[in-house]
């Protein structure tokens, strides 16, 4: 059967994985801000299509959603990697480059089982969507053909708002055909009455001279001449380079100047937008910058690990957490050996080690670029430099780790393993003493977490 003939199959699977498929229920594991505050940014990791219905069917979310980005797997049948620089890691010193897997694009039964995947996903997110709202869905030349027929079939034809072409420099080239240089996104909106703020860009003169037109503004730059137009939907917009400041090494990253062009035209300050494969977590840290509230979701640690901490070094302050990200998970934790000191008020940390909560054999597999050293390998040399940040809550309920310090990873692999900080008032002045507890959590390089809790 040919792939046009089996789309009422596609879209009716899609519909029964769609009513059928089960709501997750997510742990709060971390928590940021005021726990009283009207909404926190959330970030879940686990499976999108049991988040999404959790979000309709057990927290009554229909319609709350401005504008939703999604970024799936492109049907490229290919697994990808993040690289993870280790400075001074290799055996005679060197710096190394870690590959770690991130995500697989395979599918044993091909491109139906795909479409059928996002069909599911389609539904569910239409129907969080709120009336103003707009879906944006990122793809490249293997599906965008077909998911567009999705979309028409799920959202309607008359929903099309427009194609975007990203267009960029880097990547490869072929001998029998020509540099595919563009993603494509597809956008749609839930009703006609959806939000849209239109932007503007320069569009140069010919010959880049001055027309001189009676009441057209016109403006001069070291290139020439231009006039302001509402922009077009084809966007020249660089990819992370990889010397760019704001590249993690996640696998397929998009640049927060895309995200930060699509939020800009979708929403207003303060709405509500959401990524449901959130990846390298380029929404977030975009949506955190511009004010606005954010859910995301994926099902790999090291991508809600990678997001958490983007979002959390939008701060100047590395120590300073900032308001409103709320991490759930149902990951088992390994142990963090912790050496701890006590001077009146003032207590005194220093990270020694960990254990994981299970041998994770498939990590002690994984070897640098060249082969020259396994994860393993290096967990025994030097454990500490694999963490990528950590964090402590000097109030710990006993329930949720709310940080009021986090310590992050830097460019160059280095990170503090020791810290001094002042108890909170109620440790100080004896209020309590036999009950007040020390929460403090690590994550390392491949996403795995780690928990130490000290009774003071």
């Amino acid at each position: 059967m040919s792939l046009m003939k089996a789309f009422p199959e596609i879209l009716e699977a899609g519909r029964s994985e769609y009513e059928t498929i089960q709501a997750g229920q997510y742990h709060t594991a971390e928590e940021t801000g005021d726990r009283e505050a009207a909404w926190q940014n959330r970030l879940v990791l686990g499976e999108n299509g049991a988040f999404l219905k959790a979000l309709l069917q057990n927290e009554k979310m229909a319609g709350k959603l401005q504008m939703v980005y999604i970024d799936p797997p492109f049907f490229s049948k290919a697994t990808y990697d993040a690289v993870i620089h280790l400075e001074g890691m290799g055996k005679k010193g060197e710096d190394l480059s870690l590959k770690v897997p991130a995500y697989t694009d395979v599918w044993d039964q091909g491109m139906q089982q795909y479409l059928t995947m996002l069909s599911a996903r389609l539904y569910l997110i239409r129907d969080l969507l709120s009336e103003e709202g707009t879906i944006w869905v990122h793809l490249d030349w293997h599906a965008s053909h077909y998911v567009r027929i999705l979309l028409d079939e799920i959202f309607g034809e008359k929903r099309f708002v427009n194609e975007i072409i990203w267009t960029y420099k880097s990547g490869g080239s072929g001998k029998n055909h020509f540099s595919r240089k563009h993603d494509t996104i597809l956008v749609y909106s839930k009703t006609p009455h959806y939000y849209f703020r239109p932007l503007q860009e320069k569009s140069y003169n010919r010959g880049l001279k001055p027309y001189h037109f009676k009441g057209v503004e016109e403006f001069q730059d070291e290139t020439g001449w231009y006039t302001m137009v509402n922009m077009k939907d084809v966007w020249q917009i660089d990819m992370v380079g990889r010397t760019s400041a704001e590249r993690t090494g996640y696998a397929t990253q998009k640049p927060e100047a895309l995200l930060e062009r699509i939020l800009s035209c979708s929403t207003r300050e303060g709405d509500l937008c959401a990524d449901f494969f959130c990846g390298s977590g380029t929404l977030a840290a975009v949506a955190q910058r511009m004010n606005r509230r954010w859910i995301c979701c994926d099902s790999g640690k090291l991508a809600a690990e990678g997001t958490l901490k983007r979002a959390a070094s939008k701060e100047k302050d590395e120590e300073k957490v900032h308001t409103g990200i709320c991490y759930q998970s149902c990951v088992p934790e390994g142990f963090l050996d912790v050496s701890c000191s006590r001077e009146e008020n003032t207590l005194m940390l220093e990270l020694k080690g960990y254990s994981q909560p299970q041998r994770f054999s498939a990590e002690d597999d994984w070897r640098t670029a060249d082969g020259s050293i396994s994860a393993g390998e290096l967990r025994q040399k030097a454990p500490l430099r694999l963490l990528d940040s950590w964090s402590v809550d000097r109030s710990y309920d006993g329930d949720v780790h709310r940080p009021d310090i986090r310590i992050l990873r830097d460019k160059k692999g280095q990170m503090r393993t020791s810290l001094t900080f002042r108890l909170p008032a109620a440790a100080e002045n004896g209020t309590g003493a036999d009950r007040h507890a020390v929460s403090i959590a690590a994550v390392d390089v491949f996403g795995n977490r780690y928990r130490r809790i000290l009774e003071l």
